[in-house]
């Protein structure tokens, strides 16, 4: 999976940008079931298992939630309403609908861990990348968002 590449990555952009950009990080358990730690588990599971080494979010983790159903975030719905596909993958869903879980299901619906949203910074959603989307690509959105702010 993308697990480490993404977590470390994540790391890497909050370093970069350390007092423009507010990296969020939203642990879920809605997808093949793969954050099933308790919240207080989280880090301990990040700094010794996956991506383990040590490693450490140099970002907010806040509490584990739901992305998608009928108890899905707020921040979620908004984001979903907002911005309801990823731009670099407008098409895909789900690859196994078996990993669905949550009802109702959405066309809008984050697909799996490590979707990624941007937002402007007055807060408004910018876009949205796919699972699949190196999350250090995101760094020239970053900029040309930051530079329009200056």
């Amino acid at each position: 999976g993308t697990t480490t590449r993404d977590f470390t990555q994540l790391n890497e952009l909050q370093c970069r940008f350390p007092r423009r950009l507010v990296v969020l990080g939203f642990p879920c358990n809605q997808f093949g079931h793969q954050e099933n730690c308790q919240n207080e588990e989280i880090l301990n599971s990040l700094k010794y298992v996956r991506p383990g080494g040590g490693y450490q979010p140099t970002f907010t983790l806040v509490q584990k939630c739901e992305v998608n159903g009928q108890n899905e975030h707020p921040v979620f719905a908004y984001l979903k309403d907002k911005l309801p596909y990823p731009h670099d993958d407008p098409f895909s869903l789900m690859t196994d609908p078996k990993l669905i879980i949550w009802s109702p299901v959405r066309r809008s619906d984050v697909a799996w861990n490590f979707e990624k949203f941007l937002m402007g910074p007055e807060g408004e959603p910018f876009r949205r990348y796919s699972r699949t989307f190196p999350t250090i690509n995101i760094e020239p959105d970053i900029k040309r968002l930051l530079k329009v702010a200056i």
